[in-house]
């Protein structure tokens, strides 16, 4: 299958990836995407930039190597009441918004109390998709977080990185595999995202791919098959 855009991508400016935005942009364009979200790490992770960057978005024009760029954020969650790390300008600015638990800026909790911060995070409208939530160092409830995406209208990442063999996620396999099940039964959409920290793994999602091919995952609740099936579920363009 193809998809146009890959939803999940970072530059140097996260502080732990390798190139440039034009860099990424032109290996989207080169693999043949029609575009593609950069999602830089919000302030909180160690590493990454000052709000001002993102507030500084309207600078950055939105095509680029015939593509379209989504300027967005990978906000952090930072607690169980589902807070972010980025201010109210900084949230206005964005094209793409996706909020993920990381380790360095959450205390993990319990799989009730994760499930909440994740819930509560997409109650706040400037999140459209939740990040990388097959992660198994962060226990959840994937029945109630399918059920709270469904809910709120946001989309669930099946992220390509967490099936990296030099580097998988915990459980990502088996979660995400549970995850789609709950997904095709609640009628929810996912989106794929490379997570690409180097310029090689824009837009690649061979691994999610064997996943939705072996649990025969509908077409139809696959949010970036064509970008304008994606943009009805991005806050910026509703």
């Amino acid at each position: 299958m193809r998809y146009e855009v890959d939803t999940h991508s970072h530059t140097i400016v996260s502080g732990h990836a390798y190139n440039t935005m034009a860099e990424m942009a032109a290996e989207a364009a080169a693999i043949g995407l029609k575009a593609l979200a950069i999602t830089e790490h919000g302030p909180m992770l160690p590493g990454s930039c000052h709000q001002i960057y993102f507030h500084n978005y309207k600078a950055v024009d939105r095509y680029a190597y015939g593509i379209e760029l989504l300027l967005g954020c990978e906000m952090n969650i930072t607690g169980y009441d589902g807070q972010l790390d980025l201010d109210k300008k900084s949230l206005d600015a964005l094209d793409i918004g996706i909020a993920s638990i990381h380790d360095h800026c959450y205390l993990i909790g319990t799989k009730k109390e994760n499930t909440r911060a994740y819930c509560l995070a997409m109650e706040n409208p400037y999140v459209d998709i939740i990040g990388h939530p097959d992660d198994g160092r962060v226990p959840a409830d994937y029945e109630e977080l399918v059920r709270c995406a469904r809910d709120t209208g946001k989309l669930l990442e099946l992220n390509n990185s967490s099936l990296s063999p030099a580097n998988p996620r915990e459980n990502g396999y088996e979660n995400m595999k549970t995850m789609l099940g709950y997904c095709e039964k609640y009628g929810v959409m996912v989106s794929l995202g490379s997570d690409a920290h180097f310029f090689n793994r824009v837009g690649r999602f061979a691994d999610v791919q064997a996943i939705l091919d072996e649990v025969r995952f509908p077409e139809e609740l696959i949010a970036n098959v064509s970008v304008d099936r994606l943009k009805k579920h991005l806050h910026k363009f509703m």
